[in-house]
């Protein structure tokens, strides 16, 4: 085997590296030996020239992600399938591959979470027989054909065919010459199950991989509250939580996303599900100007499900008063004795700084606010307890008397 390019760190930098941290930053790097070649493998080692293990190398802030804290591992082929079989062993022991549960059949998961599966800057959604492979980081593009045919084997079949979308995910500084499309196999994508109700992906155009998986936890439990209840789903996009209120036995159900092309999505799983019922209407308008001109005590359950409001710390100030200004509107005017869903899904947001977003807006609006859940991304998004960064959804389900 060719020696690797070495990158040895500072005194103290590699701290972090031995408690399991899998991002070492460019500023504690104390010299480079060899041609390090972008998205290919480098050495890491100590200011004492300890070996700390392997990772990708990249050009940016993130100058490698670890792979293996294991001086000896050898990353190929093996490599590769034995990390994804063990992501697809962890999904299978958590119940979610249902494929033949009449009444509750899952189809939908996460296979690939990057850190939080030891696979930094690779996330893997799977709808179906397909898995739609993101890569975030360019030495994951780089192996974007051999992490395709390593999913395949390790679902033993169940996985046949791998779609990349990663046009919008991959570093744009590096350069690099990417187009979505299919590694493996071919087709259209087919309306899948989520806990029992039907959903259309759009892994081609829609956001993310082609839907919004990690809420998956939450729109059941939101279905718990639901009977009975006027609901309104802000931000809708194709419409998980207004589904799950139709089923938990909503007396009304309106969506509102600025998006026309979400709403259009939206209709095509309410008639799945639901075709020809009344109580769902839709609204394609911005959600603010909705909610300042809402009537108040019109809806006694509200979700804000928004995009994320700052995707780094730079603009995490305005992202605040973004999520302060929507609440404080939601808690005036929800109905008494209303239920309120509220998230945030933006990294940069801390689990605190949301919450005492909430807080203020609460105080703002006047109205007495009791906490009933704090919620979290599910199980298939997995946190590395060495890697806090990788929780990033937050929420909160208030009553508001």
């Amino acid at each position: 085997m060719t020696a690797l390019p070495t990158i040895c760190l500072l005194p103290r930098k590699e701290e972090s590296v031995k408690r399991f941290h899998p991002w070492i930053f460019s500023g504690a790097i104390a010299s480079i030996t060899g041609k390090p070649v972008e998205g290919y493998l480098v050495q890491v080692l100590s200011s004492t020239l300890e070996m700390l293990g392997v990772g990708h190398y990249e050009k940016g802030s993130i100058a490698v992600r670890m792979l293996s804290f294991d001086a000896d591992t050898v990353v190929d082929a093996r490599f590769w399938e034995e990390r994804l079989a063990a992501a697809f062993r962890l999904r299978q022991a958590l119940g979610l591959i249902r494929y033949d549960d009449s009444v509750s059949r899952n189809t939908v998961y996460r296979l690939v979470h990057g850190e939080g599966d030891g696979l930094p800057g690779l996330i893997v959604d799977v709808y179906g027989h397909t898995a739609v492979l993101q890569a975030h980081s360019v030495g994951m593009h780089r192996v974007r054909t051999e992490l395709a045919q390593a999913i395949v084997a390790a679902s033993s079949g169940s996985i046949r065919t791998v779609y990349y979308k990663s046009d919008s995910t991959l570093p744009f500084k590096a350069g690099l010459e990417s187009a979505d499309g299919f590694l493996i196999g071919s087709g259209q994508a087919e309306a899948e199950h989520e806990n029992g109700l039907l959903f259309l992906p759009d892994w081609i155009k829609g956001q993310k991989t082609g839907f919004f998986i990690d809420q998956r936890e939450n729109r059941s439990l939101l279905e718990k509250y639901a009977a009975g209840r006027r609901v309104l789903n802000m931000f809708c996009y194709s419409g998980g939580f207004s589904l799950y209120a139709m089923r938990g036995g909503a007396a009304v159900v309106h969506s509102v996303d600025s998006s026309a092309r979400a709403i259009h999505m939206l209709e095509k799983n309410m008639e799945l599900n639901y075709a020809g019922d009344s109580r769902h209407e839709s609204q394609t308008t911005d959600a603010f100007r909705f909610l300042d001109s809402m009537e108040a005590g019109a809806y006694d359950l509200i979700v804000l499900d928004p995009p994320a409001f700052a995707k780094h710390r730079k603009v995490l100030r305005n992202a605040l008063i973004g999520y302060r200004k929507l609440n404080a509107v939601a808690i005036r005017k929800i109905a008494p004795g209303g239920v309120l869903f509220t998230f945030s899904c933006s990294q940069a947001v801390s689990r605190e700084e949301f919450r005492l977003a909430v807080f203020t807006a609460a105080a703002s609006a006047g109205r007495k606010v009791r906490i009933l859940h704090q919620l979290t991304q599910p199980a298939d998004h997995p946190i590395n307890i060495y890697h806090p960064e990788g929780e990033y959804l937050k929420g909160l389900v208030l009553y508001v008397e």
